[in-house]
């Protein structure tokens, strides 16, 4: 399942990747590594997705989000 699908308040274990180098390594730097569990915030709309990771807020992008695999 995309990142972008999942519920509010949902926790969910990052699987992979599907974006470039570039994406990669710029979420790995922000904790979003495979086997992360981290749970959903919010998700309105079009809007960003939000994420608990660690002890940070992060907002991803919609494009960003369909590239990003969860269980």
């Amino acid at each position: 399942m995309v990142l972008s699908m999942v519920d509010q308040g949902q926790e969910v274990t990052l699987a992979h990747i599907d974006g470039g180098r570039g994406m990669r390594s710029r979420l790995y730097s922000m904790g979003l590594v495979p086997g992360a569990a981290f749970p959903v915030l919010s998700r309105n709309g079009a809007g960003p997705v939000m994420l608990r990771v660690k002890d940070s807020r992060l907002a991803i992008g919609r494009g960003m989000a369909q590239k990003i695999i969860v269980e």
